[in-house]
């Protein structure tokens, strides 16, 4: 019960390694408060989640939004304890495509601004509504899905890229600024995440991803949440400012 009573918030919980994180945090005796676009996924996944679990539809991209959710939850239980900056999404596609020595395709700027706006904004707008909280009540936890693509790059990701490579600076800004107000600020980078998403893809190509990590295996969203729980509690007090790996030693592109 490294967590018990404390009030976590998980964008993107609806799903994925959201969800599993959720789930980790509930059974270490935390108030879980999840956000996500998927009203319907995220009703009934509090429902069966208990322990005082609410879930709230909101988009991390409007900052109306996000800022009316951190007011309630504070109106509702009083502070926030970690906040878990999950939500993200992928447009993937090659920045320039060429053929026969013609340009054929490139990506699209709608899905490189989406993709920004989603995964690296909606974690900026979402920091800077906690963060007054957190710093009157003299600390907090904030965690950032960044990604293994965030330190390597990989192909057709542009934009994902940027984000999680962005998410990383942004960390350890932060850590810098808000580490005299006992606020840890951490980043986690996770690698082939075995998520109900990814299981959808065809047995050869999670063959393929599994044989490129010297653990022989995908990770689980599990797996995941497991260190993000071990970041938000008190046996991580010295972890600041840091990006770490969970990718079973993997790097990409090799």
């Amino acid at each position: 019960m490294r967590l018990k009573d404390k009030v976590c918030l998980i964008t993107g919980g609806a799903s994925g390694i959201g969800k599993a994180t959720a789930i980790k945090f509930a059974s270490e005796g935390a108030k879980v408060i999840i956000c996500d676009v998927d009203k319907t996924a995220g009703q009934a996944f509090v429902e069966d989640l208990g322990n005082d679990s609410v879930f709230y539809k909101i988009n991390v991209v409007d900052r109306d939004e996000v800022q009316g959710w951190i007011d309630d939850v504070v109106k509702k239980f009083g502070r926030i304890d970690v906040l878990v900056n999950n939500a993200g999404i992928t447009r993937d596609g090659l920045f320039v495509k060429y053929k026969n020595g013609e340009l054929v395709s490139q990506m699209d700027e709608k899905d490189f601004d989406l993709v920004i706006a989603v995964n690296l904004k909606g974690v900026f707008n979402c920091t800077q509504a906690v963060t007054p909280k957190m710093i009157e009540q003299s600390g907090g936890v904030i965690l950032n899905a960044s990604s293994i693509v965030g330190l390597y790059g990989n192909f057709g990701q542009t934009n994902y890229a940027a984000t999680k490579f962005g998410v990383i600076g942004m960390t350890k800004t932060w850590s810098r600024e808000l580490g005299k107000f006992n606020i840890r600020v951490n980043a986690v980078c996770p690698g082939f995440i075995l998520t109900e998403m990814v299981k959808k893809m065809p047995e050869k190509i999670l063959e393929g991803l599994a044989a490129k990590t010297p653990l022989g295996r995908m990770g689980t969203p599990e797996d995941v949440a497991n260190l993000y729980a071990w970041l938000a509690s008190d046996e991580a007090a010295y972890i600041h400012g840091a990006a770490i790996s969970i990718d079973g030693g993997m790097v990409l592109g090799t």
